[in-house]
C-alpha cells in the first residue's frame, strides 16, 4: 500500500509528507481491510481511522472513484474531516461533509464532485430514500463506531444498498467495542456485509507499545440521612403501587428495588390484557407509568444529586399542571409521601457526597498530583449542570452536552462543541464534565484522570470512556458507588459484560475462517467483489498474500498505473451509464413525506428495483402517487386515537387531501381494527363511512407496513403506467376557521388544551370574556378544576416580567 522511509514515516502518492507515522499493526490491519470486507477492532485512541484512511488512499489511487465515511455524530464527523483535510494530498473542497446543517439540495450538488464524504447516517440514508446520490462509483465505505449496526440504525439499510449498488464495493467497519458477545459481533459483520474480523488488543507487542496501564479503582460512598429519607418516601408508594399491580396479577413482587427487566415483563402483561379487552389493564398502565417516573426520581436521588431530583420534581409538577395531564404525574404529585419528599428535597441545602469525593479525586490529581486535564462523565444532563457549577469554585471546569435544548438547560451547537475540545486540548482549562456524547470516538485529549460520576450497566460504553486515558502515559479511571443502590449492580454487570466481550474478541482474533463459516452464504456473496483487473481466482490468490502483509506491502510505485487509469475511466463509464439509463427505464416514481421516514416503507420502496422515490415536505398526504392519487397512512392505533381522544385532525387531513386530489386514499394499517381498543364497532363504522361519503376518500386496509408498501407500489403502478398519468404534488392545507382559530389561542393559554377550550367558549362566548373571568366563574365550567382555573389567572393576570428563566 505505501512504503515506509527511514525515520519511521508512511510514504503514498495521496499521503501529505511526512504527516502519518509507521505503525506495524496499522498497516497489517489496513493491509487486511484493503483486500476484504473487515471489521477491524482496535482500542480506543490507536487510530482505527488512519486504518480506514490508508485504505481510503489506496482504493482512491488504485480504483478510482469515492470514498464514504460514516459516523454517527456531528462532532465526530467534522473531526474526521479535519483529519482526512491534513493528512490527503486532496484538494480541501473535494473532501466535504454531509449532516443535518447542509441543504438536500446542495448535498445533491456536492455529491457529484466530491472524492470523499464524511456524513452522519441519517442524512445518507434519507439520500439514498429520496434518490438523491447514488453509491455505484463508492469504492470504499467506512462504518465508525460500526457496533451501532443493529436494528433499524441507518448503517444497516446504507450497508444493504451499498453491496446491491456499487460497481466495486469494499467495506471497513471500526470499533473498539462491537458486541457483548459472539452472536452480537457476528450480528454486525452480517448487518454490513464483513467477512474478515481483526482484532488487535492491548496485549500485542506491536500495540503494547503505544499504550500504557489504566488503573481503574471504585470509590464507595455512603448516603446521608437526609437522602435516605427521601428515598424511602419515594419507596413506600411504590411498593404501594406495585401491591395494586400484584392484584391484577402481573407481579409478584412489591420490592421498590426491582429491576428494568422486570418492570417491562409488567408492561407486556397489562399489554394482554389490553388486548383481551379488559379495562383493567388501562388502569394497571397508568399505574406502571407512575411506579416509572417514581423509580427514575429514586434513581437520581440515589445515584445523581438532589438538585437533579428537585429539577425532576419541578418537571412533573409542571406536567400535572398542563391540560393534557396524565393521570400518573398527577397522581404521583398529588400523593402526600411524594409531597414530602419534594419538600425535603426543596430544603436541602447539603451536598451529595459523590460531589465532595469528587472534589477530592480531581485536588489529587489535578493539585497533589500535578496533572493536568480531567474528564468527568455523568448520565443526567441536570448532575453535569451542577457539577460543572460545583468544580467550578475549586477549578476551571466546562460542561460538553449534546445539541439539543432541555428544560432547564441549552444544547451546544457543533461549532460550540468543537471549540470547546479545542480549549481543553490547549490547556484553556482543566475539567470537562460530559454527559455520553464524548464517550464515543471523539479525539478527546489525552487525560490524567475519567472519572465516572455513576457505573454505566453496558460494556462497550464502559470501555469507550475507559479510553479516553492511558494512550501516552499511565492513565487512572475512578468509578464512584453510592452504596446499596443501583449503583453497585450496574458496577458488576458492566464488569461482567467488559469481561466477556474481551474474552470473545480473543476468540474472534485471527479465526477469519471461522467467521466467514458462521454467516450465511447469501451475505458472503455479497461482500465478494472482483479487482478491475484480475480474475476471481487471482484475487483469492492475492487476499491470501494480503492476508499478513509486511510494512512494504503498502510500496505504491508505477506499476498498475494503467490499469488504475482504466478502472477510473470504467467507474466513470458506469455513472455514465447510470445517468443515461434512468429515462429509458421504466420506472414508477412515488414521492414520500419527509415525516413517513420514521416508518421503513420508504426504505422498504427504495430497494425495491423499478421504483424511483422521491422526499419531499408533502403539505397534503403522506404518499403521492399520480396527479390525481395522494395516499393517507394511519395506523389502526392512531385512527383508534382519533375516535377516543377527540382529536379531529385526521379527518381534517381527509378533507385537506380530498380537495387536493381527485382520487384520495385513506391506509388504515394494521390488524383487529375492531378489537385493539375498547371502542364500539359502530363508531368505528361510522367514521369510515364518514371517509368514504363525507369526504369521498377510498379506504384500504394493509396487514402491516410491507404490506402498506406493496400497495403503494401497485397503485402507483396502476397509475402511471397502465393509466399513463404523471406524478404531480400539489394541494395546500386548508386555513383555520374563525372557531379554530379562537380555540387554538384560549387552548394555548396555560396548556389548557382543545377540548377544555371548547368548553369555555361554549361558556363565556367570546375569547375576551375568558381572559377576564373571575376564578369563581371558572370553575362553575365542565373540566376547570381549582389548579387549571388558578394557573389560567396566573398567566393571565400576572404582570409580565421578560425573565425567561424564572420557572427553570
Amino acid at each position: 500500500m505505501a512504503a515506509t522511509d527511514d525515520v519511521g514515516r508512511i510514504d503514498h502518492p495521496l499521503l501529505t509528507p511526512d504527516f502519518l507515522e509507521q505503525r506495524r499493526y496499522q498497516l497489517e490491519l489496513a493491509g487486511t481491510a484493503k483486500a476484504a470486507d473487515t471489521l477491524v477492532c482496535l482500542p480506543t485512541g490507536l487510530g482505527k481511522t488512519t486504518v480506514s484512511l490508508l485504505v481510503t488512499a489506496e482504493r482512491l489511487h488504485e480504483v478510482g472513484g469515492k470514498a464514504l465515511m460514516l459516523a454517527p455524530t456531528k462532532p465526530l464527523v467534522q473531526q474526521h474531516a479535519e483529519f482526512y483535510r491534513e493528512a490527503l494530498q486532496i484538494p480541501e473542497e473535494e473532501i466535504v461533509v454531509f449532516t443535518g446543517d447542509v441543504s438536500p439540495e446542495d448535498r445533491a450538488e456536492l455529491w457529484q464532485s466530491a472524492r470523499i464524504v464524511i456524513a452522519t447516517p441519517q442524512v445518507v440514508e434519507n439520500d439514498l430514500v429520496g434518490n438523491r446520490i447514488s453509491l455505484s462509483d463508492v469504492t470504499h465505505l467506512t462504518f465508525d463506531e460500526c457496533h451501532r449496526a443493529t436494528g433499524d440504525y441507518a448503517y444497516v439499510y446504507i450497508a444493504e444498498r451499498y453491496h446491491a449498488d456499487a460497481e466495486n464495493p469494499l467495506v471497513t467497519g471500526m470499533s473498539a467495542s462491537p458486541g457483548g458477545d459472539e452472536e452480537e459481533i457476528l450480528q454486525v459483520c452480517e448487518n454490513l456485509g464483513l467477512t474478515e474480523v481483526e482484532v488487535m488488543t492491548e496485549e500485542d507487542a506491536d500495540v503494547d507499545e503505544f499504550t500504557h496501564d489504566t488503573d481503574v479503582q471504585w470509590e464507595r460512598v455512603e448516603l446521608p440521612d437526609e437522602i435516605l429519607e427521601i428515598r424511602e418516601l419515594l419507596n413506600e408508594v411504590i411498593t404501594e403501587r406495585l401491591e395494586d399491580l400484584k392484584e391484577l396479577g402481573v407481579t409478584n413482587t412489591t420490592q421498590p428495588d426491582l429491576s428494568q427487566k422486570k418492570l417491562n415483563g409488567m408492561r407486556a402483561e397489562l399489554q394482554k390484557l389490553i388486548n383481551n379487552d379488559q379495562s383493567e389493564g388501562y388502569q394497571g398502565m397508568s399505574t406502571h407509568a407512575e411506579v416509572m417516573k417514581l423509580r427514575r426520581a429514586v434513581e437520581l436521588v440515589e445515584t445523581q444529586s438532589v438538585e437533579s431530583v428537585r429539577r425532576y420534581f419541578e418537571r412533573q409538577r409542571e406536567d400535572a399542571r398542563s391540560s393534557g395531564a396524565s393521570k400518573a404525574s398527577q397522581r404521583m404529585v398529588s400523593d402526600p409521601r411524594v409531597r414530602r419528599a419534594m419538600r425535603k428535597a426543596d430544603t436541602y441545602d447539603g451536598l451529595h457526597p459523590k460531589f465532595s469525593q469528587a472534589r477530592i479525586l480531581l485536588a489529587q490529581t489535578l493539585g497533589i498530583g500535578d496533572g493536568e486535564r480531567v474528564i468527568v462523565f455523568t448520565e443526567s444532563r441536570d448532575t453535569a449542570e451542577a457539577l460543572t457549577s460545583f468544580l467550578g469554585e475549586s477549578f476551571e471546569t466546562r460542561k460538553f452536552v449534546g445539541q439539543g435544548d432541555k428544560e432547564g438547560s441549552d444544547g451546544m451547537t457543533q461549532k460550540q462543541q468543537q471549540e470547546r475540545l479545542d480549549q481543553f486540548r490547549n490547556g484553556e482549562f482543566e475539567v470537562l464534565v460530559s454527559t455520553s456524547v464524548a464517550e464515543e470516538g471523539l479525539d478527546v485529549p489525552e487525560v490524567d484522570l475519567v472519572l465516572f460520576y455513576e457505573p454505566v450497566p453496558t460494556a462497550i460504553r464502559s470501555i469507550q470512556r475507559k479510553g479516553r486515558t492511558g494512550r501516552q502515559a499511565e492513565g487512572k479511571v475512578v468509578v464512584l458507588l453510592a452504596e446499596d443502590t443501583r449503583d453497585e449492580a450496574f458496577f458488576w454487570i458492566a464488569r461482567r459484560r467488559e469481561q466477556e466481550m474481551e474474552d470473545e474478541l480473543r476468540k474472534l482474533k485471527g479465526v477469519a475462517d471461522e467467521v466467514e463459516e458462521e454467516l450465511d452464504d447469501a451475505q458472503q456473496a455479497l461482500s465478494e467483489f472482483d479487482g478491475a483487473s484480475a480474475s476471481s481466482e487471482e484475487d483469492d490468490d492475492s487476499r491470501e498474500e494480503r492476508l499478513d502483509p509486511g510494512l512494504d506491502d503498502f510500496a505504491a510505485g508505477d506499476e498498475g498505473s494503467e490499469s488504475t487509469d482504466d478502472a477510473e475511466d470504467d467507474a466513470t463509464e458506469g455513472v455514465v451509464a447510470i445517468a443515461d439509463s434512468d429515462p429509458e427505464e421504466e420506472e414508477i416514481e412515488i414521492v414520500v413525506d419527509q415525516r413517513e421516514l420514521d416508518s421503513p416503507i420508504a426504505r422498504e420502496l427504495s430497494r425495491r428495483e423499478g421504483v424511483r422515490t422521491r422526499l419531499e415536505t408533502l403539505e397534503v398526504g403522506d404518499y403521492v402517487l399520480s396527479d390525481r392519487v395522494a395516499v393517507e397512512r394511519k395506523s389502526v392505533a392512531d385512527f383508534l386515537d382519533t375516535l377516543t381522544g377527540g382529536d379531529r385532525s385526521m379527518f381534517e387531513q381527509v378533507g385537506d387531501l380530498s380537495r387536493a386530489y381527485a382520487r384520495p386514499v385513506v391506509i388504515l394499517e394494521g390488524e383487529d381494527l375492531y378489537g385493539e381498543r375498547n371502542v364500539h364497532p359502530n363508531a368505528i363504522r361510522g367514521a369510515l363511512s364518514s371517509l368514504a361519503i363525507d369526504f369521498d376518500a377510498s379506504v384500504l386496509r394493509t396487514e402491516d407496513e410491507d404490506d402498506t408498501a406493496d400497495l403503494l407500489e401497485v397503485v402507483a403502478g396502476r397509475e402511471q403506467e397502465e393509466s399513463d398519468r404523471t406524478v404531480s404534488v400539489h394541494g395546500e392545507k386548508s386555513g383555520k376557521t374563525l372557531a379554530e382559530q379562537q380555540e387554538y389561542v384560549v387552548g394555548s393559554v396555560a396548556d389548557i388544551g382543545p377540548v377544555t377550550a371548547r368548553a369555555l367558549l361554549e361558556q363565556f362566548k367570546t375569547v375576551e370574556a375568558v381572559m377576564t373571568a373571575k376564578k369563581a366563574d371558572l370553575l362553575e365550567v365542565d373540566g376547570i378544576g381549582e389548579v387549571t382555573a388558578d394557573r389560567l389567572r396566573e398567566v393571565v393576570g400576572s404582570e409580565y416580567t421578560g425573565d425567561v428563566d424564572e420557572n427553570l
